[in-house]
């Protein structure tokens, strides 16, 4: 997670509120940065892919709105069978999500806020692991993690979330001129990954998304991974209710053929207050950090 912005003299609160912020920011910043291997959180540098101009420095800005695109990504990744192979053969995932969850937020963070050294570094990590990741489908079909293809699966289903999550949560009336502006800019990070092909604009991601479905299962496998991201992991009662508004802001995010192919409810009459939970958790977390 990248620093976040101070509060000015003009605007600071009372006394009495600078506790309340600390705590809710302490508790943000430990979750993405794990303190026993020295992270700490990203500092926004100008000299990096994009830069404070850039859409993407906006739309990554929005804690809460990451966190639901983030988590509703992950659910649509899953749906493909050798993704989901990837997860299944060569990670921890059982033992240590939040550790994986934390990890693609530091990816995030360092390819949009950190310097460009710091994100091409990540980025050379990042293929020098897909190029170990690599196995057999239950069904005989060969899998590589750095199959162009699947990279554009995992780029073009993260990129959509964000946007989605952040339209809905932050900016409702964001210009389609900006919309395709965050793909284009977000595109620059799916080639250096070795993805193909690649959208630059809304309408090409729509197509690409779609052009993917006939491939997409849901088995035993799926729940699983499924259960574990859906799993509420909080410290507390409060902290649990919190994870659980966001994991079904998440689905509720969802494209309609990707919650039924999961079979994952979204009740009509319980979507306004899903949606207004979030809203609301997400305006304290920007006091916070405000």
């Amino acid at each position: 997670m990248q620093e976040m912005p101070q509060t000015s003299s003009s605007t600071r609160q009372p006394d009495f509120a600078r506790p309340l912020k600390a705590a809710i920011a302490g508790r943000v910043v430990a979750l993405f940065n794990d303190r026993s291997r020295g992270e700490a959180p990203v500092q926004r540098r100008p000299d990096g892919l994009f830069g404070p101009g850039s859409v993407a420095w906006r739309v990554h800005g929005d804690v809460a709105a990451m966190m639901v695109g983030g988590i509703s990504s992950l659910l649509l990744q899953m749906l493909h069978p050798a993704v989901l192979a990837g997860v299944w053969d060569h990670s921890n995932f059982r033992t240590d999500m939040q550790g994986r969850l934390r990890r693609t937020a530091r990816f995030i963070a360092l390819t949009t806020y950190g310097g460009r050294e710091e994100a091409e570094a990540v980025i050379r990590r990042v293929r020098h692991i897909h190029d170990r990741v690599g196995g057999t489908l239950p069904c005989g079909t060969p899998y590589a993690a750095n199959d162009p293809a699947l990279l554009a699966w995992v780029h073009v289903t993260e990129a959509t979330s964000f946007l989605s999550a952040w339209r809905r949560y932050v900016e409702p009336r964001m210009t389609l001129a900006d919309q395709d502006r965050y793909f284009a800019e977000m595109a620059q990070i799916a080639r250096a990954l070795g993805a193909a092909p690649v959208p630059t604009d809304r309408a090409g991601a729509r197509r690409l998304m779609e052009s993917y479905r006939p491939q997409l299962r849901v088995d035993h496998r799926t729940r699983e991974v499924r259960s574990l991201v859906l799993k509420g992991a909080g410290s507390d009662l409060l902290a649990t209710q919190v994870q659980a508004l966001g994991n079904q802001a998440a689905i509720d995010l969802l494209p309609e053929w990707a919650r039924r192919l999961h079979g994952l409810p979204n009740p009509l009459l319980g979507r306004p207050f899903v949606r207004a939970g979030t809203l609301g958790v997400a305006q304290t977390l920007r006091w916070a950090f405000r």
